[in-house]
């Protein structure tokens, strides 16, 4: 593997290059293609955007980007032969590059690919830096599930697809029981401690299709897809006896309590109308004694 630091100056006069398409015209190939991978701050447009470019100038079969957390990005297909690239800088790896085709890869074919890729490094590393920054806005910093302007747009995007594809859409609103008399008699820290405990214990009760959000306070939502009432109301009983079973100090028992809201296939509710259903059956939980679940 050829490792290509991300402060790598970009190779310059490349013979095979030139010889096809003269100095002039190759330098302007250039600007063209790092003017068009400047435009986006999103990996998957950059990569692709570099991909299409990059197939004008060598015959390829496939190109694969891996970033440092397994992210994976492919455009095209796998080739027998294949070259690597581990993209670093001074400021950590941002992942492995491959590229791959039929046929072996010449030491000018290389080096030409190594003068390309000069050219997204940057704009890569800038891509995934901000992805990432969008990313941690997006999460609650203590449970780590989605905060609420996350909950907001994916309710709105799973709602639409739902009603698109004629599919069951059900929501859990759950709410931790007397959490302010844990708070008040062992104070904020055992109480951020219970609600940490609380979201792992909805993403271990949750499936891997589920979305699950910390709301606000002691209030979380779980956005369940192509699920019915029934089928949210095992994944709501799964988690309400997960809670329950919490082994913690100072012999506090955290329970839940939880509302389930389903927009049935054929019906047109709005985001906050399923809302407004689960926020409802959380409440009847309450009244009718906590610790239990309510369609």
């Amino acid at each position: 593997m050829r490792e290509l630091p991300i402060n790598q100056p970009p190779i310059s006069g490349n013979k095979s290059a030139l010889r096809r398409m003269g100095t002039e015209v190759y330098l302007a190939w250039r600007l063209k293609l790092l003017q068009s991978l400047q435009t986006s701050l999103e990996p998957e447009v950059v990569l692709n955007r570099f991909w299409q470019q990059v197939q004008e100038q060598l015959e390829l079969r496939g190109m694969k980007f891996i970033t440092t957390s397994n992210e994976e990005y492919l455009c095209g297909s796998q080739g027998l032969h294949q070259c690597q690239y581990q993209l670093t800088g001074e400021d950590g790896t941002l992942g492995e590059l491959s590229f791959s085709r039929g046929k072996r890869f010449s030491e000018t074919e290389l080096s030409q690919l190594e003068d390309m890729i000069s050219l997204l490094v940057f704009p890569l590393r800038n891509a995934l830096q901000y992805q990432a920054l969008a990313r941690f806005s997006l999460r609650d910093p203590l449970t780590g599930l989605g905060n609420r302007a996350a909950l907001d747009a994916a309710l709105q995007r799973e709602l639409q697809l739902a009603q698109r594809h004629n599919q069951y859409l059900s929501l859990l609103m759950i709410d931790l029981d007397h959490f302010k008399q844990i708070n008040d008699q062992h104070g904020h820290a055992m109480g951020d401690q219970v609600l940490k405990l609380v979201g792992n214990c909805i993403q271990q009760a949750c499936r891997n299709s589920d979305m699950s959000f910390r709301f606000g306070g002691e209030e979380f939502v779980v956005i369940l897809r192509n699920t019915d009432a029934n089928g949210a109301l095992v994944i709501a009983e799964r988690l309400r006896l997960q809670v329950a079973q919490l082994q913690m100090p100072m012999a506090i028992s955290p329970t839940v309590s939880i509302g389930i809201g389903t927009c049935v296939p054929g019906t047109q509710l709005q985001p906050d109308q399923l809302f407004d259903c689960a926020d409802h059956a959380l409440y009847q939980a309450k009244k009718l004694g906590r610790n239990r679940t309510q369609i």
